[in-house]
């Protein structure tokens, strides 16, 4: 069997977006780490937000294997995923005003927390109202987002503005606008998005320095072991258990 072209010119976009964030966010990534290790040495508590698509790599970094015990996602019905029928309707709820608010009014997040927003376009009412409403509650927001959709799109929300206007630390995934990196011969439309590779790969980068400078602090970092190896269970009860007041996952 022939390997297909368009698979092979898929990984070659996602790759080529790999390095450019790397390339060019590398100093950002690594204030977020820093941000995450001060929170974690607060004793505050570690939140994560994307709404329909944008939920996966929200959700990537929660109890996850090799991951960080303390990063919890912050769910909002209709939102965790492609969850709701129809699916359109996750759509919509995007851009109902003071869904967000109420949200955040029934949830544990605070000041001295932080929260990574996540939305490809940023332009609409849901995430930028949760980046502005957690500010308010004195919450650190990275936001995670496409910086070209500002100038590619225009703005759905009462503010005008978009993510990367409300937040304390943002990283571009540079993602184009449209979020489909291919196109043929015979499609009507472009087809191969990128968003998720690329953003889940900087939520595991972040959380990677984050846990390289809580270790440079001579601060042994809160770690999760696969369950599927011998005494992963064991050894993640025993950091869930120490640190409960900071995972709400578990309960």
């Amino acid at each position: 069997m022939s390997e297909s072209k368009q698979a092979g010119q898929f990984f070659d976009a996602a790759i080529g977006l790999l390095r450019q964030v790397r390339d060019e966010e590398g100093e950002h990534i690594a204030a977020a780490g820093t941000l995450i290790a001060d929170t974690v040495v607060s004793g505050g508590r570690l939140f994560t937000f994307g709404a329909g698509h944008s939920s996966l790599p929200a959700q990537d970094v929660v109890y996850r294997a090799g991951g960080l015990a303390l990063m919890n996602l912050l769910p909002v019905p209709g939102m965790v995923g492609v969850d709701v029928m129809p699916a359109t309707l996750g759509s919509a709820l995007e851009r109902v005003d003071g869904l967000a608010t109420t949200v955040l009014d029934s949830s544990p997040l605070g000041a001295g927390d932080l929260l990574f927003v996540i939305s490809l376009s940023g332009r609409n009412v849901l995430p930028v109202e949760m980046a502005t409403s957690a500010r308010q509650r004195g919450v650190t927001v990275i936001g995670v987002t496409s910086v070209g959709y500002a100038t590619g799109t225009t703005s759905r929300n009462s503010s005008g503005g978009f993510l990367k206007d409300h937040c304390d630390l943002v990283i571009d995934n540079k993602i184009p606008v449209g979020d489909a990196e291919l196109t043929a011969d015979g499609v009507g439309a472009p087809f191969a998005p990128a968003s998720t590779v690329v953003t889940s790969a900087i939520m595991q980068s972040v959380v990677a320095a984050a846990v390289g400078e809580l270790a440079e602090r001579g601060i042994e970092p809160p770690m999760l072991r696969s369950g599927n190896v011998d005494g992963g269970h064991e050894w993640n009860r025993k950091v869930m258990t120490e640190y409960r007041d900071r995972i709400f996952y578990q309960r």
